[in-house]
Order: structure tokens, then C-alpha cells, then sequence
């Protein structure tokens, strides 16, 4: 089916940040999290992703708080964090420094105790003995059923509370192949007139990027973090980018990480699973085309896993050794004129003699070429470039100064190090 949802005019070149309410502060609230935001818009932050504010089940609750994505309240603020009035003024902040705000949205289930199972029960789905059930092993939550037309009207109303309420810019939704297509096709057409929104998915699944602005990149985080293990090939990981350029289009753009809140509770910080390889990977994230996700606490950076059903909380007094790198990669990947025109610009392989350990493309756009090189190696590289046309000067985006370029002896990286330059044509 034909996409007709326009892209929100402030997407491209935008930053995304994850934000974890309830450990990003010792009081875990947004007025604590609020003084933040100076700091996350001087860093060049665009969109903050709150992960889910509605309240959570007590009935099969896990841990001492619960999971964030058991909801008992659509259209009810988790008091945990604060009053209504209190997210509003900062979604107010934040819009007055220049950002934008979108929440999690859990549309697939809810809670057990949500106040639907007694208002209607007819919302949920029910299995052979006429019982509530979810049906993917998650015992704290039940699935909803989207047979169910009034179902469907009450979630969008509940949507457009918070934009209404809040202000809010968007939705990231929740394991989103697990609601039919056409709901969130029914949802945004619902929506969109309210004002420009961002549509972030929580999927891979190809049929649902003609109702989405942005679908994860699971493949490529799990592919880069078996390249670290040496369980796949560099070959491999230049082929698996090359999908995200074919299956997505001008119109929906892949999210791209190295963390976010599933990964660093159950899977490793990022450290953990990248190690030496992060910096150079996350340059790959905010260079190529699609949108780059921080998570919580990954500017510091935060070496432990987060507690994911009780409460833990992000060290702030330390000093933030990645928040310049990354207040550059945000800063390259909302002004260069090549990454600013999407698809207008995708990216082209830069063949080089090191094919094994070296990922490099160029990104053109009028005359202007952004040149990415990532040393994906252990071992310091000396590159000579085979593609016709990369030798010359370029600004060094990331160093400062300039550097020349020539065919045979192009580039000299030290191991898992990058160059990222840009030049007029």
C-alpha cells in the first residue's frame, strides 16, 4: 500500500535520546530530569523519547516498581514521576529550547489490573476458558483485541489525550508488528491533522514502513555485535547496510544504535558489547542514512546494566568523557548538507585495499561529499583508496585542520579509529 503521511519537517538531521525517567535521577521525576535539558540541547539533542509515563499494574507487578510497559491507565500520568501538570511544563521546556518530545506507547497489551478489564472487557482478548491471556510468554501483561472497533476508537482518543493534554510530538510505538497495519494507518489518520507528529516503530518488519517515519535496526546492532565477536565478516556487514538503502525509502528512515533500554538491561551497556569498536561504530550510526538513537546516560558513558523493575539510578557525578564526541557526531549529522538530504544523498561504497578491516562511503549531495573511513580492525591500517575520485583535501569534521587524500597511501588509521571529512566538489 502506497505511504501518504508526510515526514514531520523537523526529521531529518534530527538526534534521538532515550530517556529512562525512573533512573536517569535519584528522585526519578521529570522536574529532576528537567534540568537536564540545557545540557541535552547544547549537545544538539532534537527528539527525547520518554519511555512510557502512563502508571503500572500492581496485580503480577515484577520487581518492587514494575515494568514500565504493563500499563494500567491510558490516559492517567504515573505518579511516580510526577503530576500531569509537571510533564506538561516539560514538554513546555523542552520545546522552548528547541526540541521535541514523543512517548512510548504500549498499543499491543496492557497491564492486568488496566482499567479497561472491568470498564471493558470486551477489549481484551480471551482464550478457550474465557480468560484474559497474552499470548507472547509475558505473564504481566494481556493482549487487547483489534477485532474490536470500539476498542480501536477508545486507544486513538487515548493517543490524542496526550497530544491535546501534553502537547506531545509523537509516538514511539511499542512492539509495533504485533498491532494489525491498518490500525496505526487508522491511528495516524486520525492524528496527523492535530499537528506534524514522529512515528518511531519498533519494528524490522518490512510491512509496516508505509505507516512509520522511523523502523528499528535490529539486524544491523546484532550483526555489528557479532562482527565484534568475530562471528560474522566485514563482507557481511557491508551487505547487510546495503538493505536498509533498498528497503526503506525517501520516506522512512532506519533507527540506528548501539544501546537503548532492552539492550543495556538484559543484553551489556554498550561498552560491554562493542568495546573498542563503539566510537567507530556509533560515527557509522550518525553518518549513514537514517536517524542515530542515544540512550540514557550513554554521554557519560554509564558502564552498568539498569535495573529494569526497581529502582536504579544513572551517575551523574562523574565527568561526561563522551559527551563532546557525541555533541560532534549530532552536530555533523544536523548540518552537513549530505546527510541533511536523505535519501537524496544514500550513501555510496568507497572501495578501498584494506577490504577486510575498512568500511568507508561517501555521501553527495550538489557539491558537497561527506567521506566516512571506519578502521573496523584491531590493527592500524594504512588505506589506499581504489575508488576513483576520493583523493584531495577534506576538512576534518572531527579533529579540525585538513587532510589530503591521495590514491595509493590515502589514509592511516589507528586500530577500531575513523575519519570523518567533508569537501566541496
Amino acid at each position: 500500500m502506497a505511504r501518504n503521511f508526510p515526514l514531520a519537517p523537523w526529521l531529518h538531521g534530527s538526534t534521538v535520546y532515550e530517556v529512562n525517567i525512573r533512573q536517569y535521577t535519584p528522585e526519578g521525576s521529570f522536574s529532576a530530569f528537567a534540568a537536564h535539558l540545557p545540557r541535552l540541547a547544547a549537545m544538539g539533542v532534537k527528539i527525547l523519547w520518554l519511555m512510557p509515563v502512563t502508571p503500572i499494574s500492581k496485580e503480577g507487578r515484577k520487581g518492587t516498581l514494575g515494568s514500565y510497559y504493563a500499563c494500567a491507565d491510558y490516559k492517567a500520568v504515573n505518579l511516580e514521576f510526577g503530576t500531569l501538570d509537571d510533564l506538561r511544563q516539560l514538554v513546555q521546556q523542552a520545546h522552548g529550547l528547541g526540541m521535541y518530545v514523543i512517548i512510548d506507547w504500549v498499543a499491543n497489551h496492557t497491564g492486568l489490573d488496566h482499567v479497561w478489564t472491568q470498564s471493558n472487557p470486551g477489549f481484551y482478548k480471551r482464550n478457550l476458558s474465557g480468560k484474559f491471556y497474552d499470548s507472547h510468554g509475558w505473564d504481566d501483561v494481556i493482549d487487547l483485541n483489534y477485532y474490536d472497533g470500539a476498542m480501536r476508537l477508545a486507544m486513538i482518543d487515548a493517543m490524542q489525550f496526550w497530544i491535546s493534554q501534553c502537547d506531545i510530538d509523537g509516538f514511539r510505538c511499542d512492539m509495533a508488528h504485533l498491532v494489525p497495519r491498518d490500525f496505526w494507518r487508522q491511528a495516524r489518520t486520525a492524528l496527523d491533522p492535530l499537528k506534524p507528529l514522529f512515528w518511531l516503530a519498533e519494528t524490522e518488519d518490512l510491512n509496516y514502513l508505509d505507516v512509520f517515519d522511523s523502523c528499528y535496526s535490529w539486524r544491523w546492532m546484532h550483526a555489528t555485535e557479532d562482527y565484534c565477536k568475530k562471528a560474522t565478516s566485514l563482507k557481511n556487514l557491508i551487505q547487510l547496510a546495503g538493505t536498509y538503502e533498498n528497503d526503506f525509502s525517501a520516506t522512512t528512515l532506519p533507527l540506528f544504535f548501539t544501546s537503548n533500554h532492552d539492550e543495556n538491561s538484559w543484553n551489556g551497556t554498550d561498552i560491554e558489547k562493542y568495546g573498542d569498536a563503539l566510537k567507530a561504530l556509533s560515527v557509522f550510526n550518525f553518518t549513514y542514512y537514517g536517524i542515530p538513537l542515544l540512550y540514557s546516560g550513554q554521554e557519560l558513558p554509564n558502564e552498568k546494566r539498569l535495573k529494569f523493575f526497581d529502582k536504579d539510578q544513572l551517575d551523574w557525578n562523574q565527568p561526561l568523557t563522551m559527551q563532546e564526541f557525541y555533541k560532534q557526531l549530532i552536530g555533523i549529522h544536523a548540518t552537513h548538507p549530505a546527510i541533511l538530504a536523505g535519501a537524496n544523498a544514500m550513501p555510496q561504497w568507497v572501495a578501498t585495499d584494506k577490504a577486510n578491516a575498512v568500511l568507508a562511503f561517501a555521501r553527495r549531495y550538489d557539491n558537497q561529499e561527506l567521506l566516512v573511513v571506519l578502521n573496523l580492525s584491531a590493527d592500524p591500517q594504512q588505506i589506499g583508496f581504489a575508488s576513483a575520485g576520493t583523493e584531495g583535501n577534506y576538512a576534518d569534521l572531527l579533529n579540525g585542520g585538513t587532510k589530503e587524500l591521495k590514491a595509493a597511501t590515502g589514509l592511516y588509521l589507528e586500530p577500531w579509529n575513523f575519519f570523518v571529512g567533508s569537501r566541496q566538489r
